[in-house]
């Protein structure tokens, strides 16, 4: 494994919580950390730097030296990217998720504090072009994560990256379990990501409706559009109903500038993320809300069954 040592051996499983917009906040992450899994978040999830700042103190008071590292998502196409970036340098994570963009940007900064920088990719193309910015992972995003997802089979994709990176490999979309876990690691990955199962925990911010829904659908309720984003992205089709819509007769043909229009925050309708709520295809694993601690534990228990096999 590539991972640097002296993170894993704070963490109790290979496994990040993945930054997943308007769910992931403090108490999911700090919960996460405790639990021996890196907790991750996007920035974006901060309507201000203040707000940024403050989710801050309380993450770095409450987790401790032993505790799992903390990981925020900076996304690159955002108006606020340097502003966000002042504010980690403050803090000095020990790792920063890069997306929707070149991690070109911040890769100095954050280098210069001794953070690492892991990369969100979608094909080889931008993997290699991530490496060649410097970072120092990738996290592949694969088909089957919630919300915007990639289009690559993650057996594929996982192996064509291994022949020619041999670095940090993080595995985005579709683990829903120990056993998903443990198969990302036979394919190479020094760990994955789990998204969908962490929205319906008691710490993560996703309304209760939400959360209602995932213990309720399955995999064939998850929808594939680009309707909402204007790009690809997996979303729960009972809340497209919900919404007023009709799944099979959404545009297929948008622009992230009309979708905006269309599902925004300013838009008159229904609202993307409040109203049309994100899922990945592990969503058929979710039975239960139970706490992050919980978990983990469960995660932990089928991971060791599947090593132990």
């Amino acid at each position: 494994m590539t991972f640097p040592s002296s993170l894993r051996r704070r963490m109790t499983l290979p496994l990040i919580a993945a930054p997943m917009f308007r769910v992931s906040g403090p108490d999911l992450v700090i919960a996460a950390g405790k639990s021996g899994v890196i907790g991750s978040f996007p920035t974006a999830n901060c309507r201000t730097i203040e707000e940024l700042d403050s989710w801050l103190v309380k993450i770095t008071s409450a987790l401790g030296p032993d505790d799992a590292p903390y990981c925020p998502n900076l996304i690159m196409r955002r108006d606020a990217l340097m502003g966000e970036l002042k504010c980690l340098l403050k803090f000095r994570p020990e790792i920063v998720i890069t997306s929707v963009g070149s991690p070109k940007p911040v890769i100095e900064p954050l280098h210069d504090i001794g953070c690492l920088v892991f990369a969100d990719v979608a094909s080889i193309k931008h993997a290699q072009k991530a490496l060649e910015a410097g970072a120092d992972g990738l996290i592949l995003l694969t088909a089957g994560a919630g919300g915007q997802t990639g289009w690559a089979n993650g057996f594929a994709f996982a192996r064509a990256v291994r022949a020619f990176f041999d670095g940090p490999l993080v595995m985005a979309g579709g683990i829903s379990d120990g056993q998903a876990l443990w198969a990302t690691e036979a394919l190479g990955c020094d760990l994955a990501y789990m998204g969908t199962k962490f929205i319906a925990t008691q710490e993560s911010m996703a309304l209760e409706g939400h959360k209602a829904m995932l213990v309720n659908s399955s995999l064939d309720d998850v929808m594939l559009s680009n309707a909402f984003t204007g790009l690809l992205s997996n979303t729960l089709r009972p809340s497209v109903i919900a919404a007023g819509l009709d799944p099979e007769n959404l545009p297929t043909n948008l622009t992230e500038e009309r979708a905006a229009q269309l599902y925004g925050s300013g838009a008159e309708g229904p609202k993307r993320w409040r109203d049309i709520w994100s899922a990945g295809h592990s969503v058929s694993g979710v039975t239960s809300v139970p706490t992050v601690r919980e978990l983990t534990e469960t995660i932990r228990d089928e991971y060791d069954r599947a090593r132990n096999r």
